[in-house]
């Protein structure tokens, strides 16, 4: 087994564990949360740093490590800087949540929280945008984004 192909398949789990924390925290969020469920959303979102760790300590060491396909594969291409994007605009969304589940977390586990709208939208815009990486991937595998 190479180095490649481990980087690839970390790459890969790691986006599905972002995909399936985000689609929980979703599915776990209610306006009105007792502490000991904020603690879960907490430790879900834990798992989603850890994962997104993952992804960008693979996706990087691809990119510049010289595994795989050349650097300037990816550097010259238009669509990958736009998923780059994507990946960072994910990451500044994931902030608010994350403060706000970690700060509201300890304490009487049966105390009642109210979640702020703002991280319903914040959660399902991340969603959506990480369902856009896909696409990008595949047109860049392509070769799509690159100059003739």
């Amino acid at each position: 087994m190479t180095l490649e192909l481990l980087l690839r398949y970390l790459h890969f789990v790691s986006i599905f564990a972002i995909v399936g924390s985000l689609v929980s925290e979703h599915l776990l969020l209610k306006p009105i949360l007792p502490k000991k469920s904020i603690d879960l959303l907490s430790k879900i979102d834990g798992i989603y740093g850890l994962a997104v760790l993952s992804l960008l300590g693979a996706g990087l060491t691809l990119w510049l490590g010289g595994h795989g396909k050349p650097t300037e594969f990816y550097s010259e291409n238009p669509i990958f800087h736009f998923k780059l994007g994507l990946f960072v605009g994910i990451g500044l969304l994931s902030i608010y949540p994350t403060v706000f589940f970690i700060k509201n977390r300890k304490g009487d586990p049966e105390e009642i929280v109210t979640v702020p709208r703002v991280i319903f939208w914040m959660i399902r815009i991340e969603l959506v945008l990480v369902f856009l990486i896909p696409i990008l991937a595949g047109l860049m595998a392509k070769g799509i984004g690159l100059g003739s």
